[in-house]
């Protein structure tokens, strides 16, 4: 009898605490979706429609204007590219500034034999600079020599000494040489190709220019009213403007550019002939002060460059 009791008071317990568990889970889920909906209401992310930020407002005006900048330029190129067609087939006329378009060729032209000078100078300059070395080499040999052959020592030591001196002032010959072509190497390079990128860009805005001073002719005479009359006469006054400002600064940079070029090269041609004179002429004094005229220092023999750390 006391293990029937014992008996359904455990299955009791067992059902009781059965159902406390259902209870339990079944409270948890309810608090779990109590709160998934206050935050899904509390959070205006999810309820609120989404709009365009500003990132991508801006996104599309960029690509708007991309777009646009692409038509223009379309449209600009075709009517270049045939502007230039038709100026090489004869069918239309050219701007043409006959003194400007002169001077213009005269600097390319004087930049091409420049060049030529730069070529040759730096050609002698190498073939000088094996000479040096090889008469330091000659040299040395001499000196070599003149220690065990007694019997010719002193035309040995006399040889050797000339060879010295002689590749003392070569080098210092090389010195003024680099110092030539530095300066007209800037000069063709640097300071004339300054000027030509801006007469490239005149010649750009010249085309320019005609090709919408033709579009526009071609334009009025057709009858007012006329599609694009109004646009193609914008067109033609802007490209007007840039063409006339571009053709004023070439011919300011033209002119200063060659007023430097003949201080300059006075300058350089004079170095260069003193150099070579008094070199050929034997006259070291005379070599030496010609490079202190200059401001020109000269590497001593067998000497290297400081390092970083003592510049």
């Amino acid at each position: 009898m006391s293990h029937m009791k014992n008996s359904i008071s455990l299955t009791a317990e067992k059902t009781s605490i059965h159902d406390m568990l259902k209870d339990t889970s079944a409270l948890e889920t309810k608090s779990s979706v109590t709160n998934a909906l206050s935050n899904s209401i509390s959070s205006p992310a999810i309820l609120t429609p989404s709009t365009p930020s500003q990132t991508e407002d801006s996104t599309i005006l960029k690509t708007n204007s991309r777009i646009e900048n692409f038509k223009n330029w379309s449209i600009s190129t075709y009517k270049c590219t045939k502007q230039l067609m038709f100026e090489k087939l004869g069918k239309t006329s050219r701007t043409h500034d006959a003194e400007l378009e002169t001077q213009i060729d005269q600097l390319r032209e004087t930049q091409k034999k420049y060049i030529n000078i730069l070529r040759l100078a730096r050609a002698l300059t190498s073939h000088f600079y094996y000479m040096v070395q090889t008469q330091h080499a000659l040299g040395e040999a001499f000196s070599d020599l003149a220690q065990k052959s007694p019997e010719l020592q002193e035309e040995f030591l006399y040889n050797s000494e000339t060879q010295r001196n002689l590749t003392k002032n070569g080098e210092t010959l090389l010195g003024a040489l680099h110092f030539f072509i530095a300066s007209v190497n800037t000069l063709c390079h640097k300071t004339i190709e300054d000027t030509l990128q801006s007469i490239r860009q005149y010649e750009a805005a010249r085309i320019e220019y005609d090709a919408y001073r033709t579009d526009l002719e071609s334009l009025s005479t057709k009858p007012e009213g006329t599609i694009g009359l109004e646009e193609a006469q914008q067109g033609y006054e802007l490209h007007r403007q840039n063409f006339t400002k571009l053709r004023t600064e070439v011919a300011i940079k033209m002119k200063f550019l060659d007023e430097n070029r003949v201080k300059v090269m006075h300058k350089q041609l004079l170095l260069f002939h003193n150099a070579i004179s008094a070199y050929f002429s034997g006259n070291q004094q005379a070599l030496e002060a010609t490079l202190k005229q200059f401001n020109i220092k000269v590497k001593a023999p067998n000497s290297t460059f400081p390092s970083w750390l003592e510049q």
